[in-house]
């Protein structure tokens, strides 16, 4: 791609001594969510009356403290959506409404007539103050447009008396925010705060959108801290952020400008909005969880909330959305899945409040919810530890560390071999075909074994007779000879055979399952007579059969 001078870089605003860079969030701002307005605005099928108060009683059960229910004068079914509202009682006390509205008198009355009976609202008005807007769109000047504004709170002022009963707080939007020269920007918005008569104790919501995102995150935040240096009676307002995600650094950008003085910020669930989308205030309030900030709004059922979002919306949450996605707390690679098995195992042994720092898993999945199943799933590109963590947290089988890589090896090959990820089950299914169910070369077709007690009042605990029917490579032959115990007794007799000639090297045993259904699973390593060493594994109601399960599953493995 070339550049042919149709493009150039963000102007940065003026701002000296900076102070932004050297702060952190320590606290929660003011949340809005904009879901049923700007959201709903944004869906390829807006939602009807009973989804938009199912969403708006999510909303509250969420804990936002202020909803933008949307536009009451633009149509009869977003006029009856606040009615419901308020007719219903789905408003609690602590709830503030937000309605968005042209300045123009009959749909302010409008508005207000939809308000009745509401306690406390946020009458949010908007015009666009960028050179593009005002050349294009509006074909004013600079003190036209500024007129515009002023005018438009001249006729909520008006209009104030249809509405008693009600507390009525102002936001002004100056849409276009980030593409407007910042000077200009505080000059209309001081107009409109003197319009409406601003004071510490009725203070004006100033929301700067980034209704196109055009610069860096760090451009941005010296426009907010400009701002809020340069703006008159900066007591007397509220700065919100309306952030979108045209350059997908909303989330950044919002962060930022909370450092540079911003109070509070509006955004939908998951990002939702026009065009790239809104900000994502899930991502930015649980950012914040990550970070040891309450902040104040409740994810614990963020599975549920998805859920739900999809229902009603009909959008879908993508898989790698952060904290929500499906795969978010899912781990393929290898050595990810080898951190994260050895950093969940420590943790199982820590008290509940202990430091989080599982590698790669930035939140605790339960924290939010989640679980810790499929956090590692297994493909081609997994490691030896996945399949492993997978056995043993799906099926109890405990595998040595020594055998993990041959799992992993087996496995992969076959979900390499179907070029996609495998399921549990499948992989459940590998590992039993390999090691439990094999009976070539060796197939044991039955087995007998007698205890051969010691002499009254001796030391010695006799020993076991083990007697098998077994075929090797086909071939059928009967063998039979002691030892220490049943284990032992086949592996002698297994040197009457054509078998080669090996020692066990390591044995490994443990329960699994519970109650009568409890079995025993044995792990051997086998070391034969030319040096090459091979893993088996035994699965039996009896210990000593689930080690000769092992040993001819070992002389099985290929």
């Amino acid at each position: 791609m070339q550049i042919n001078g149709k493009y150039k870089p963000f102007e940065p605003v003026p701002i000296k001594n900076r102070t932004w860079p050297n702060k952190t969030i320590t606290k929660a701002p003011m949340w809005v969510s904009v879901d049923l307005r700007d959201g709903n605005q944004a869906l390829v099928n807006p939602m009807g009356i009973e989804q938009k108060i199912e969403f708006f009683d999510l909303l509250v059960k969420i804990g936002f403290k202020e909803i933008e229910v949307g536009f009451p004068s633009s149509s009869q079914t977003e006029f009856d959506f606040l009615r419901r509202l308020v007719e219903e009682n789905h408003i609690p006390d602590d709830v503030t409404l937000q309605v968005l509205c042209q300045a123009r008198e009959h749909l302010v009355l409008k508005t207000f007539e939809a308000l009745k009976g509401v306690k406390k609202a946020i009458f949010h008005i908007y015009n666009s103050t960028s050179p593009a807007q005002r050349k294009y769109t509006f074909n004013k000047s600079k003190d036209e447009v500024k007129q515009l504004a002023v005018d438009g709170v001249k006729c909520i002022k008006k209009c104030l008396p249809k509405v008693s009963g009600t507390e009525v707080r102002l936001e002004y939007s100056p849409e276009s925010f980030s593409n407007t020269e910042i000077d200009y920007a505080i000059e209309v918005c001081d107009a409109v705060m003197k319009e409406w008569g601003a004071t510490k104790e009725n203070k004006v919501i100033l929301n700067l959108p980034t209704t196109i995102e055009c610069s860096l995150p760090n451009q941005f935040a010296d426009q907010i801290e400009y701002f809020c240096q340069n703006i008159p009676n900066r007591e007397s307002c509220i700065i919100s952020l309306h952030n979108h995600n045209d350059r997908g650094e909303s989330v950044a950008q919002c962060e930022l400008g909370l450092l540079a003085g911003a109070e509070r910020v509006e955004g939908c669930l998951f990002g939702n909005g026009e065009r790239t989308g809104n900000l994502d205030i899930i991502n930015v309030a649980l950012n914040m969880y990550t970070q040891g900030v309450n902040p104040e709004l409740d994810f614990s059922e963020l599975d549920f909330i998805s859920k739900e979002y999809t229902r009603l919306t009909k959008m879908y949450v993508h898989p790698r959305t952060p904290y929500a996605g499906e795969l978010v707390f899912t781990a393929f690679s290898g050595s990810h899945q080898d951190a994260i098995r050895k950093g969940m195992a420590a943790r199982a042994k820590m008290p509940e409040n202990a430091y989080w720092d599982v590698p790669y898993l930035p939140i605790d999945p339960h924290d939010i919810g989640r679980c810790y199943e499929g956090i590692i799933r297994f493909n081609s590109q997994s490691g030896k530890g996945g399949a492993a963590y997978i056995l043993e947290e799906e099926y109890g089988i405990c595998a040595p560390k020594a055998m993990h890589p041959i799992i992993g090896h087996v496995i992969k090959d076959y979900a390499d071999s179907l070029q996609r990820e495998l399921k549990p089950q499948e992989l459940y299914d590998v590992f039993t075909k390999k090691w439990l169910l094999s009976k070539n070369p060796l197939n044991v077709i039955e087995i007998s074994e007698s205890h051969i007690g010691g002499e009254r009042g001796m030391d010695s605990t006799g020993s076991v007779k083990a007697t098998a029917i077994i075929e090797w490579n086909g071939k059928k032959q009967k063998i039979s000879a002691q030892g220490n115990g049943p284990l032992d007794a086949f592996v002698t007799a297994m040197k009457q055979t054509d078998a080669p000639k090996f020692n066990i090297t390591s044995f490994h045993e443990h329960s699994i399952g519970k109650g009568s259904d409890t079995m025993a699973m044995a792990y051997v390593l086998l070391t034969k007579e030319d040096g090459s060493q091979v893993w088996g594994v035994g699965k039996h109601s009896n210990v000593g059969r689930a080690g000769i399960a092992a040993v001819v599953s070992a002389l099985n493995f290929v």
